[in-house]
């Protein structure tokens, strides 16, 4: 019964500490990231003025998603690679970088790796015409080319005027026509 009694006690003393004193919360709603009027910053400046972290219209992973595209268009994929991938940290909900990861490593013959990231692409942005394109090169590159096509009839399906839809689909006609080995 004192165990009870004292277990008791002390957590009336641990919720007498959770109280807050309604000032700080006109909704019910703490917020510890958002600087109370008169506060100041540790260079002495106040917060009027600057923008919280909600506020913000940059996202981390902007930077790397725009020189990895950079890389990628010079043809430089194992460098857009690990520049998708940072991105891909720096921001794990950013479907663009995951298909541009996805795409690097199809350049550098990482099915494995593009695999996984075409997945995580397809889950955050859906059934894009850009997913299915790149999806249907990845299966082009591979020689899988009946995949490729229904990959790429898809894309076509949902942007019937993107011009690259339409050259992949005259590369894979010319592949399967011109059928080369070494």
């Amino acid at each position: 019964m004192k165990k009870l009694i004292a277990a008791a006690g002390l957590l009336m003393i641990a919720l007498a500490g959770c109280q807050t004193n309604g000032k700080d919360t006109a909704d019910g709603v703490v917020r510890t990231n958002e600087p109370a009027k008169g506060d100041y910053t540790a260079f002495g400046d106040a917060f009027d003025g600057l923008k919280t972290v909600s506020d913000v219209e940059y996202y981390a992973s902007d930077q790397a998603v725009t020189e990895a595209k950079t890389q990628f268009r010079s043809e430089n994929y194992g460098n857009a690679g690990a520049l998708f991938y940072k991105a891909t940290r720096l921001a794990p909900n950013d479907g663009v970088a995951w298909l541009g990861l996805a795409a690097s490593c199809d350049r550098i013959r990482r099915f494995d790796l593009s695999d996984m990231a075409y997945g995580r692409a397809y889950r955050l942005l859906g059934a894009t015409p850009e997913y299915y394109n790149n999806l249907g090169y990845s299966y082009l590159l591979r020689g899988k080319l009946q995949q490729a096509r229904t990959n790429f009839l898809k894309a076509y399906e949902l942007a019937p005027n993107d011009p690259t839809v339409a050259n992949n689909l005259k590369l894979l006609s010319s592949s399967v026509r011109n059928i080369e080995r070494s």
